[in-house]
């Protein structure tokens, strides 16, 4: 097998595997430095960094004990963690989307207001993420290097190349935060943080549909629609669309309220 086939393969596995932790990495990171809450970064790239040495960990186990192969409940399991706890992230950051209110939060004390119960929510995302891709792909390039020589130079080159691609996607997100008013950068991490969980969802239901522990009835989906990795049937779009349906309703509600809240607010002396 020649180098530059070993490279392209290597990067792939790393692109593949590493991105979606990246972007969850990259949007939490933004989210803290744009809203002046740098020192809470901690917790994140702690929570990353375990999932790391986690990941080797269990890719010993697997490989070791388990021939290499996941427990699909295990990992429905993870799945619906980290999807409940991007829920209750994108719900938390949308509801300090008001850049007035967040900057009162700030003076009062931020960091009371970021770490009562936040900072741990925020490393155990950065946790899950990261744990959930680490091990497959410690596993996949162990696979890799055991099948073409060893970790030979062009793996190698391939990985770093891969790496050099995750930090321009990181660093690119950073940038494009600081440019960015408030307001947009946490209504649009609440987002993306509640759309990866509904992504999530959709792999819980099908690690479970694998298991045969959920039926499967295919949706006729778009092929650039699977190329993300969408769970393309009834049963997963079904629970999605019912999560969808009460954060909708939830919002609705919210802003319902709000211009009566602001008439009392005016009439008080």
């Amino acid at each position: 097998m020649g180098d530059l086939s070993v490279a392209l393969q290597s990067a792939s596995i790393l692109l593949r595997e590493g991105v979606e932790a990246m972007l969850v990495i990259a949007a939490l990171a933004a989210f803290l430095r744009r809203a002046g809450a740098s020192g809470e970064l901690k917790a994140v790239y702690l929570g990353a960094m375990l999932a790391i040495l986690a990941s080797v960990l269990a890719a010993v186990v697997f490989d070791l004990f388990l021939g290499g192969v996941h427990d699909d409940r295990v990992e429905a399991a993870m799945m619906l963690l980290v999807s409940a706890l991007m829920f209750y992230m994108s719900g938390w950051l949308f509801l300090r989307q008001d850049p007035a209110a967040w900057n009162a939060t700030l003076h009062r004390s931020a960091e009371r207001a970021l770490s009562s119960g936040t900072s741990l929510s925020l490393g155990s995302i950065a946790f899950l993420a990261v744990f959930r891709e680490g091990s497959e792909t410690v596993l996949f390039l162990h696979a890799l290097a055991r099948s073409s020589g060893g970790w030979t130079a062009g793996l190698n080159v391939g990985l770093l190349a891969a790496l050099v691609c995750l930090l321009a996607l990181y660093g690119a997100m950073q940038w494009l935060a600081f440019r960015l008013p408030l307001r947009p950068v946490f209504l649009l991490t609440s987002a993306f943080l509640f759309l990866m969980g509904l992504r999530f969802i959709g792999g819980a239901v099908q690690e479970l549909q694998e298991q045969a522990l959920v039926s499967y009835d295919a949706v006729a989906a778009p092929d650039w629609l699977l190329a993300l990795g969408i769970n393309p049937t009834w049963e997963a779009f079904a629970i999605q669309l019912v999560i969808a349906a009460i954060a909708a309703g939830s919002t609705l509600a919210m802003y319902s309220r709000r211009p009566r809240a602001m008439v009392v607010a005016k009439r008080r002396p």
